[in-house]
């Protein structure tokens, strides 16, 4: 059993161990960084480059897996190999897309079914990919899943390197509400549509708790005994502010997430804020022995 990644990023990177497990072989594409693709147990391969070796590894596939953003030109994986997927004998083909389609809703309950109104350049550049995809799969019979991911969170990519360091800084805007997926929730989601594909299938990322962020890294101030950065107002925050960072504010919403727990039997390892940061404590080595079944037994409530 063959898979092909492109765009071989931190998900996959989380989602390779558990397909090398089960007996897969994945190959993925990068930039550049070769050695961190391998580090996973991928075998990696550049792209752009190594064309000719990723038609191979796409001929060879059973499951593909689309981690490559949009550009304002479009998806760089349909101009590239757009003639080439319908050839390719694919029984999963996954397609990794943002709970940005959704654009603002002021702080309302969204679902798969929900209108999409992706907000700025890139809400709208991933409606149009997710779209572009959607008209390859029913044109060619592709057995296309649709994954709509919340903000992204895990080991390596959490609030408390800046808090140790005092540059974090406690954004307020008042009504602003964020759903969020520990990493290795997004990566048992993968693996559990891969063993039982359902083409066509959409499904949104997130966990059960969407909450402002400032309540996040409060939570993690107290999750390492630091003092709670004092509140920002994000008027005054947002001139300071990349405009991707900025993009994120633009946004208030709750992602409902029963289709992924109902059509996929997922239960969640890290279903709020509260146990997933104190998962990324623990596995980047400065948290007390945890596990997942731990924190479902109203400790850290």
């Amino acid at each position: 059993m063959e898979m092909l990644v492109f765009g071989h990023g931190y998900s996959a990177g989380h989602l390779t161990p558990l397909l090398t497990a089960a007996g897969w072989r994945v190959t993925g594409t990068t930039r550049e960084d070769t050695a961190r693709v391998a580090a996973t147990g991928a075998t990696p391969l550049l792209w752009p480059g190594q064309e000719d070796e990723v038609r191979a590894a796409l001929a060879r596939a059973e499951a593909v897996l689309v981690s490559a953003a949009p550009t304002e030109a479009g998806d760089p994986v349909l101009a590239a190999f757009a003639e080439d997927l319908p050839q390719a004998k694919l029984r999963w083909l996954g397609y990794l897309s943002t709970t940005g389609v959704y654009g603002d809703r002021q702080g309302g309950w969204v679902d798969e079914e929900s209108e999409l109104d992706g907000s700025g350049p890139r809400g709208q550049a991933r409606v149009r990919a997710e779209a572009a995809w959607q008209a390859l799969a029913k044109a060619h019979g592709l057995p296309l899943h649709i994954f709509r991911l919340a903000g992204i969170y895990g080991p390596g990519r959490g609030p408390f390197a800046k808090l140790r360091a005092g540059t974090a800084r406690r954004i307020v805007k008042p009504g602003q509400v964020f759903s969020r997926i520990h990493v290795e929730d997004i990566a048992q989601v993968l693996k559990a549509s891969i063993d039982q594909p359902q083409p066509l299938g959409i499904y949104n990322l997130c966990d059960d708790d969407p909450a402002p962020p400032q309540d996040v890294l409060e939570h993690a101030a107290h999750l390492l005994g630091l003092p709670v950065p004092p509140a920002v107002p994000f008027e005054d925050a947002a001139p300071k502010m990349s405009p991707m960072a900025r993009s994120f504010y633009a946004d208030s919403k709750r992602v409902r997430n029963d289709r992924i727990k109902t059509e996929l039997g997922v239960s969640l390892l890290y279903p709020d804020y509260r146990t997933g940061l104190a998962g990324v404590l623990a596995a980047e080595g400065d948290g007390a022995a945890w596990t997942p079944a731990a924190a479902h037994d109203g400790t850290d409530a």
